[in-house]
């Protein structure tokens, strides 16, 4: 009786099927880690560089988006550190309007969106990283600690602070919109109108 022949191991993926793949993925993943809208291209474009200059490192048994995270992350913390200015989160990728949604609960989809990239600012680049990963990508703590090259009870640790910040943060952000969307609500000292008052109606 013949012994079956052993699977051949998967092949690594040529770098323009992951580049036409994951490209998106790796936007995304930048913008979530605070790259300006400005730079996010060029850094994309770098951080397929250095997967091209490693890809044959790629254990293609693992799945590649946590690995291509790594490069996102590295990418995004050189440029953090050699541009030395303040990273902003801006507005979510552009979406398709559903006309099934009314305009009043996009509006509030959308600021409840800003809030959670303005609280996301806050966090130390680190903590970020790892709470994208998870909560976000749903990549499991072993998984990340094993491609950000850190300890699996650092990477929990991470993980825990990232989201007490993120709730500290969330918080702030909400009382802050409140306080502006009241001080909106009164004119300015003098002008004699509060809300409800009609004009004319002394």
């Amino acid at each position: 009786m013949g012994v079956s022949p052993s699977p051949s191991p998967p092949r690594v993926p040529e770098i323009g099927a992951v580049f036409d793949e994951h490209f998106d993925y790796v936007w995304n993943t930048l913008r979530r880690l605070g790259v300006r809208e400005s730079d996010i291209e060029d850094l994309s474009h770098e951080v397929f560089l250095k997967v091209h200059a490693r890809l044959d490192q790629f254990d293609a048994t693992r799945p590649m988006r946590p690995w291509l995270f790594g490069f996102a992350y590295r990418v995004a913390a050189d440029h953090r550190r050699l541009a030395r200015h303040r990273f902003e989160v801006l507005g979510a990728p552009v979406e398709a309007v559903d006309p099934m949604v009314a305009p009043d609960e996009r509006l509030e989809a959308d600021e409840e969106r800003a809030l959670v990239e303005a609280a996301l600012e806050e966090l130390d680049l680190d903590r970020r990283a790892v709470l994208v990963l998870h909560d976000v990508d749903e990549v499991p703590i072993p998984a990340i600690a094993h491609e950000l090259g850190i300890p699996v009870n650092t990477a929990y640790s991470r993980l825990r602070l990232a989201r007490h910040e993120l709730a500290a943060a969330l918080k702030r952000q909400r009382k802050n919109r409140y306080a502006r969307e009241s001080a909106s609500a009164w004119p300015k000292p003098g002008t004699g109108h509060g809300p409800g008052t009609r004009r004319g109606a002394l």
